[in-house]
């Protein structure tokens, strides 16, 4: 793996008041809209109405990103399509023309390298609803009858998608069939290939390269997961020059694989650093740190890509990414001139918000919640990026309070725990008590529910003296944490309970405090 931070701070010499896409050959600065999971409005973005598109697009432009790339989904829609599915094909392709012609912002759409929908089981659910996983079919690339039905549905699915600027097909998560190799991933490329120029001439092709489709081979044979090497990954790309898919490109974290294939394929690679801004999957909490801008700075020969998940929360991030990418300034004060033109005149009561929040201090964040209470009370007028607020201030600051307050019951639990010297007290159970309390009123808010990787609280939890919680503190990998007689039973398994994860942690903190308080802990 490459470990050298490679810092191209120069290639955009742009001034702060240029936007990215008014440069002619401007490098690419983009934003991935990722619509995985199913939670409440505006959190996820599967519930975005065009409205709420142009809203963020609007937020995101004046930001300096001049692309997006759009998961919507389509290896879960069945055939026929339900009416809610139809809706968000027609939707998508609406926000594809919005982003063209409003914007003037490249659009990518993302597919999965082989996964189809088990059309009879996912029809059953509205697009809003249905979950990410338990109703895809991994279909066996060496298949040709299977293969051959599943670009079909592609096909019919991304014709109203067609004025997209190109498709990422990534190899893997999700992804993958046991034991496949190399040729057969060219294969599958090569077949959206002709698939896309059926559709469209002139579509892009990017090989999404993120863990590397025989390292998902081996997961999928084995249900134990490794990342693929820097061969194995120069060995794919090797195969699909071979068969010439102009126009194409490499997509790939640049501190993974993608500063070596730079070196050896100029011109071929976008920087693609999932993770700078946000984890997936990742429970709804605002970041704040030099990642991000970090994360834009790292940039490929044409250009770099972040993700966000929660898009909504993730705001500083977002501004952070994009002045790394064009070789801007993201110092304190920046921070607040950007918060001063969500919300005018907030600023420095936003940031600080912000920046308590990352930290360990109960008292500093209790503060900082009381501040933007006192905000969200007022008048609340929005500047430039109001667009990133989705058209509820109030809504973004409440998110704030509500982070706070749950990073500030977290800490106090965690402290009075240490007080009691390894013994459960009154005043720790309260603590508990008070810190599930602040999760449930967070979570109702976003609705989000699969896995939650919160390392303060993991340590916190650890310490409690019951074993409710051991399933979520103990234990491997989320992912080869499944039961079943074959590994792809396991991970199967697995895939579909990460999906209730947060909602099952929550059930088993509030059990656990029942027994503490039923075996009389905490009565000294």
């Amino acid at each position: 793996m490459v470990k050298a931070l490679i810092f191209l701070a120069a290639c955009l010499l742009l001034s702060g008041a240029i936007r990215a896409q008014e440069t002619a050959g401007q490098k690419l600065v983009g934003m991935y809209i990722h619509q995985g999971w199913s939670y409440n409005h505006p959190y996820a973005a599967r519930t975005w109405t065009l409205e709420n598109w142009q809203q963020y697009l609007g937020g995101i432009s004046a930001l300096g990103y001049n692309s997006i790339l759009i998961w919507p989904m389509l290896e879960t829609m069945p055939n026929p399509m339900t009416p809610s599915d139809s809706a968000h094909v027609d939707r998508m392709r609406a926000v594809i023309d919005l982003a063209h012609r409003k914007f003037k912002m490249k659009t990518f759409v993302v597919l999965c390298a082989n996964i189809g929908p088990k059309s009879e089981l996912a029809s059953t659910y509205s697009y809003e609803d249905r979950p990410l996983y338990g109703i895809d079919e991994y279909i066996d690339p060496a298949d040709p009858v299977k293969l051959g039905k599943l670009m079909a549905w592609r096909e019919e699915l991304l014709k109203p998608l067609k004025a997209a600027d190109g498709i990422f097909i990534i190899d893997s998560d999700p992804g993958g069939y046991p034991n496949s190799t190399n040729p057969e991933f060219a294969y599958l490329l090569t077949a959206h290939r002709r698939m896309l120029d059926r559709l469209r001439s002139g579509i892009e092709i990017y090989y999404w390269a993120w863990t590397g489709w025989e390292s998902y081979g081996r997961f999928h044979a084995t249900g134990h997961f490794s990342m693929g090497t820097q061969e194995e990954i120069q060995d794919a790309l090797s195969l699909i020059e071979k068969q010439r898919p102009e126009p194409w490109g490499v997509a790939t974290h640049w501190l993974g694989y993608g500063a070596q294939v730079d070196a050896e394929m100029k011109d071929r690679v976008l920087a693609y650093n999932y993770g700078a801004i946000e984890a997936d999957p990742a429970f709804p909490f605002t970041l704040f740190g030099p990642a991000a801008y970090e994360g834009g700075m790292n940039t490929g020969s044409r250009g770099v890509f972040g993700n966000a998940l929660t898009h909504c929360v993730q705001l500083p991030n977002t501004f952070a990414f994009a002045r790394g990418a064009l070789g801007l300034t993201a110092e304190r004060g920046d921070y607040i001139a950007f918060a001063d033109q969500l919300i005018e005149g907030a600023g420095e009561s936003i940031v600080e918000g912000w920046e308590a929040l990352q930290g360990t201090d109960a008292v500093r964040m209790k503060a900082a919640a009381m501040k933007l209470i006192n905000l969200s009370k007022s008048d609340l007028k929005t500047g430039k990026f109001r667009g990133l607020l989705f058209g509820d201030p109030k809504r973004f600051v409440d998110d704030l309070i509500g982070q706070l307050q749950m990073a500030a019951a977290l800490f106090t639990l965690k402290r009075t725990l240490g007080d009691g010297e390894g013994m459960v007290t009154k005043t720790s159970v309260a603590a508990f008590s008070a810190f599930i309390t602040a999760v449930e009123d967070w979570h109702d808010r976003h609705g989000y529910n699969s896995y939650w990787f919160w390392p303060p609280m993991t340590e916190t939890l650890t310490r409690l003296p019951t074993d409710r919680l051991k399933p979520f503190l103990e234990g491997g990998p989320w992912w080869e944490d499944g039961v079943g007689d074959t590994p792809g039973e396991r991970i199967g398994d697995a895939y579909e309970k990460i999906q209730t994860y947060t909602p099952r942690l929550i059930a088993a903190m509030k059990s656990a405090l029942d027994d503490l308080r039923m075996q009389g802990q905490g009565n000294k």
